[in-house]
């Protein structure tokens, strides 16, 4: 299975939207550790289902231009 991973500066930045909503929705401050620490399980137990979601939406996308394409195609098709 692919592991979500994020650079660190994006680690940090997760982290640091951890411990804001941690004290501004739930009003209990989490440390560094422990944010890590739950990202790291949101990445590994959440992470595929966003992934594989993004997937999804990718594979959509393109089928409707290659649609496109193709009805495009058809169009400029000389008759014989």
């Amino acid at each position: 299975m692919t592991q979500i991973t994020l650079d660190k500066a994006q680690r940090e930045a997760v982290v640091a939207k951890l411990k804001v909503y941690f004290e501004q929705e739930l009003d209990q401050s989490i440390g560094q550790f422990d944010a890590e620490f739950l990202l790291d399980f949101f990445a590994d137990t959440i992470g595929v289902y966003f992934y594989n979601k993004g997937l999804a939406d990718a594979r959509q996308l393109v089928g409707e231009r290659l649609a496109s394409i193709d009805d495009a195609l058809y169009e400029i098709e000389r008759p014989v």
